[in-house]
């Protein structure tokens, strides 16, 4: 397990980090998410010992991260923001230099970096400078690193960041095959990985946790959760007007090309209702789809409220 209690990181009058505490469990996938300056890579960096926290505690697998960093450290992969290496190395002499570090010797060290290799697809580029590898590559290469001891826990910063979308779609792959026996968390601004990989988030804004949540229930905070669709062949004038009058209708949207989206008070289930009024009314519908809600605008209300909160006397 990682469990961070009260964990705080503060640069002079700047808090990066406030008084965080959280835990992830083995087989959970957690996705860390807010806006640039949240204090997301700080946190990581403090759960992998690379950062001295200012209070509060870390621990990693029972370890203290402070008072017991060469255990704590031992159970970790991380791979951190930018995916740093030494460029002038070649991403095998990279490999073989880590797996050394992490104590990696004969027959045991040449399958785990043939299988980091494998997994990342790096074969054709496993004896080029680094330095001259593309933004993509530099990320393979860094998660190969990051996996190449298979620890117990990884800690992934923007782990899909350069790559292109079958890259992306590898990687996420990867995570999820990797996910039943290890404690994941990944930072990451890019709302469809959630979705792609984590069975948790937590969002964060001014270093302070503003919700921890499934995806799912994150997205039921969303004004277009059990939103409905609606397209019809010829759009009778009165259709939006009928639509409003709906019971637990809050309001209907034109959205252009015939369509209109048709939106719940406080997310009730209305598609039999809407479904029902089409059948009595005669209406041809050629669409009708509900909406499981948006990510994005409850992520940008609740960064947006914990902003107003921040600045608020």
């Amino acid at each position: 397990m990682i469990e961070t209690e009260q964990l705080t990181k503060r640069y002079g009058s700047l808090v990066a980090v406030d008084e965080l505490s959280f835990s992830v469990g083995q087989g959970e996938v957690l996705g860390f998410l807010g806006p640039n300056g949240a204090g997301k890579s700080t946190t990581m960096k403090m759960i992998a010992g690379f950062l001295t926290p200012t209070a509060g505690h870390a621990r990693v697998c029972g370890f203290d991260v402070e008072q017991e960093p060469v255990k704590a450290k031992s159970q970790i992969g991380y791979l951190p923001e930018g995916a740093p290496s030494y460029g002038e190395m070649t991403p095998g002499s990279f490999l073989e230099f880590i797996a050394r570090v992490r104590g990696l010797s004969g027959a045991e060290k040449q399958r785990r970096m043939a299988e980091a290799v494998e997994r990342l697809h790096l074969q054709s580029v496993i004896t080029q400078p680094i330095e001259t590898l593309s933004k993509g590559y530099k990320r393979r290469v860094g998660l190969a690193q990051a996996i190449l001891h298979d620890p117990k826990v990884l800690i992934l910063d923007e782990p899909t960041d350069g790559l292109d979308p079958n890259q992306k779609h590898e990687v996420r792959a990867l995570i999820r095959e990797m996910a039943s026996d290890k404690i994941i968390i990944i930072s990451t601004h890019i709302l469809e990985e959630v979705h792609a990989v984590c069975a948790r988030a937590i969002i964060i804004a001014h270093g302070r946790i503003l919700a921890d949540d499934t995806p799912a229930a994150l997205e039921a905070r969303s004004p277009y959760h059990n939103a409905v669709s609606l397209k019809l062949g010829e759009m009778p004038e009165a259709a939006r007007a009928r639509l409003g009058e709906l019971g637990n209708v809050s309001g209907v949207e034109d959205i252009g090309d015939g369509r209109l989206r048709i939106l719940p008070t406080d997310g009730e289930f209305i598609l039999p209702a809407v479904g029902r009024l089409a059948l009595e009314q005669g209406w041809h519908v050629d669409e009708l789809q509900v909406e499981s809600g948006r990510l994005d605008e409850v992520f940008r209300q609740i960064t947006t409220d914990g902003l107003a909160a921040e600045v608020s006397p």
